[in-house]
């Protein structure tokens, strides 16, 4: 069966892509700090698993580029190579003035978004050179477009991010493997977002995110004479923010 590898599968948006890919007929490998952190992801795959395909969880600290090094390399020699890895993680939106940022955190936010995106590209590209094919989604937001005044650690970040995704695509798209940037310009309708608009939710300003992983596994099937290496998603409602 093919893998699906998923580092950073939280009940939000990492549950509906476990999702999806396992409807899908793909083994699930959900990567997380601890194993309740993937928990809803992994009873999400295992309930519209078919037959034949399975989840596992692996633990994983995306601020620690080895651990995500061992925890991928534990995933192709238990379960098989991997076809798909979605790189999903985010960290707190912390609010400060550019000035204001520590060295510290940000390092950490670099390590984070970028080094640990490295350390799974890393892990899995050079199989999928090998074999001619595969796709690598990084999960991002308009943030890597601009920066910002509140949230500077966030919109750089970001803009790493996306520096590497094209920085992968231009050295390794030729031999067969899709590098994707997601760029979520809206909010998600997960239990987090729910909470913080509280009796100001309404489901048609926010982004379903079965809808979004649709969007990714869409993009997983585009032929490679037509690829899109650069992805935007929002509801039909959004006030577009760039």
């Amino acid at each position: 069966m093919p893998v699906c590898a998923i580092v950073g599968a939280g009940e939000g948006l990492g549950s509906a892509l476990a999702t999806k890919f396992a409807k899908e007929n793909f083994d699930i490998a959900l990567l997380s700090r601890t194993e309740a952190g993937s928990s809803a992801a992994f009873k999400a795959a295992l309930e519209v698993a078919g037959d034949q395909s399975t989840a596992h969880c692996f633990q994983a600290d995306a601020h620690n580029p080895e651990s995500i090094e061992r925890a991928l390399s534990h995933v192709a020699t238990t379960i098989g190579p991997i076809e798909v890895l979605i790189y999903n993680v985010r960290d707190q939106f912390t609010r400060c003035e550019p000035l204001d940022m520590s060295y510290d955190a940000l390092e950490e936010q670099f390590r984070l978004e970028v080094i640990g995106a490295l350390a799974a590209a890393k892990s899995v590209v050079p199989a999928m050179r090998r074999e001619g094919f595969g796709s690598v989604f990084f999960s991002s937001a308009t943030a890597a477009f601009r920066g910002s005044e509140n949230y500077p650690y966030y919109a750089i970040g970001k803009f790493g991010l996306r520096a590497l995704s094209q920085s992968l695509s231009k050295a390794y798209a030729r031999d067969g493997v899709h590098f994707v940037h997601v760029r979520l310009d809206c909010d998600l309708d997960v239990p987090m977002m729910r909470e913080l608009y509280g009796d100001q939710h309404d489901q048609s300003n926010l982004a379903n995110p079965h809808d979004v992983a649709q969007s990714y596994w869409l993009t997983h099937l585009q032929p490679r004479s037509a690829w899109s290496n650069e992805i935007e998603l929002r509801p039909h409602t959004e006030v577009w923010t760039y």
